[in-house]
């Protein structure tokens, strides 16, 4: 198997969510560090033009948002599962909800003007500027909250992962799934990254405990690497093709009316506007995957998750 290269930086909360699973697997990893605002030269060439945190790269195979990442890494390490059954249905909404509305709520109350000021002291005041720039410029088309109401919510929300602690060590029954480590990353952010706003959660002793266990479980086994040599790992390999390899469901699900082949561009349905463009090779009930050449990293195969994503077709000159 070729080697897992995650792209990521120590602050982003949905990296701290694949670098525990990593550590729940027990996999090993190379570690590349990414600047948190543009512009990003290295992550475009691999991606062609999506810029979120984190990404996976695997030879000339670059894996999308962490939901399609979790996808990815239970293939290649079926057990321990983080969709064990029964109730992986219930593991992946659970995942989603915290992954979006969860995730939202504690940012807003995270990155308030107490947290925020804890995140950037000491440093010159056009840091604080361009992070609030970029962030806001992935966020256009959203409606953020209040960082009052974020609380709010945030209580609620706190609230109801504690009841569901109740008699279990973890979310859903005895041991960790992907529900735990998708709502475990924005509380970690709070704990760890805006301890000054960390309060909140001393109300639910439970999820403090839960964020312990949680804490224990580690982050596998990690050898720092560079984004020069991952470009060149990329260009030095070929794509998996459709059909093998870690997503091998090939079957062409067609929602958009447009054939296999066609020159499209995938964008995030809100947070991250840039679209990446390339060839449609494979559109499946649950990813999408483009065939694209970049002139350092050669050819590579770009995977989404279908949900979370918009695809459209580009016009041709």
């Amino acid at each position: 198997m070729a080697d897992l290269i995650l792209h990521h930086y120590p602050a982003s909360p949905f990296s701290e969510k694949v670098r525990l699973i990593l550590g729940y697997k027990k996999m090993a990893w190379k570690s590349v560090m990414i600047p948190t605002l543009m512009p990003k030269p290295d992550v475009v060439a691999l991606t062609g033009g999506y810029r979120k945190t984190p990404f996976l790269q695997i030879g000339a195979d670059i894996y999308c948002d962490s939901a399609l990442i979790c996808d990815v890494l239970e293939h290649l390490q079926p057990s321990p599962s983080i969709y064990p059954e029964p109730g992986k249905g219930l593991a992946r909404t659970v995942a989603q909800w915290a992954d979006g509305t969860l995730f939202w709520a504690a940012m807003a109350h995270n990155l308030g003007p107490k947290g925020a000021a804890h995140m950037f002291a000491g440093m010159p005041p056009e840091a604080a500027r361009a992070f609030g720039d970029d962030r806001k410029a992935m966020s256009f088309a959203m409606t953020r909250l209040r960082p009052p109401d974020a609380a709010a919510a945030y209580k609620s929300y706190l609230r109801r992962l504690s009841d569901m602690l109740d008699g279990q060590p973890f979310l859903l029954g005895q041991a960790p799934c992907v529900a735990d480590f998708s709502v475990y990353h924005p509380l970690w952010f709070t704990r760890v990254r805006t301890p000054v706003v960390a309060d909140i959660l001393d109300h639910t002793p439970a999820v403090l405990a839960w964020m312990d266990r949680m804490q224990a479980i580690g982050q596998g086994i990690m050898e720092k690497f560079d984004s020069t040599r991952a470009i060149t790992v990329a260009a030095a390999a070929e794509p998996t093709p459709v059909g093998q390899g870690y997503l091998s469901d090939s079957t062409f699900q067609d929602d958009h009316g447009i054939p296999l082949g066609s020159r499209v561009a995938i964008t995030s349905e809100s947070f991250g506007p840039e679209p990446t463009e390339g060839d449609l090779i494979a559109a499946t009930r649950t990813h999408f995957t483009l065939s694209r050449t970049d002139e350092r990293a050669g050819h590579v195969h770009v995977h989404f998750p279908r949900i979370g994503y918009v695809l459209k077709a580009v016009a041709s000159a």
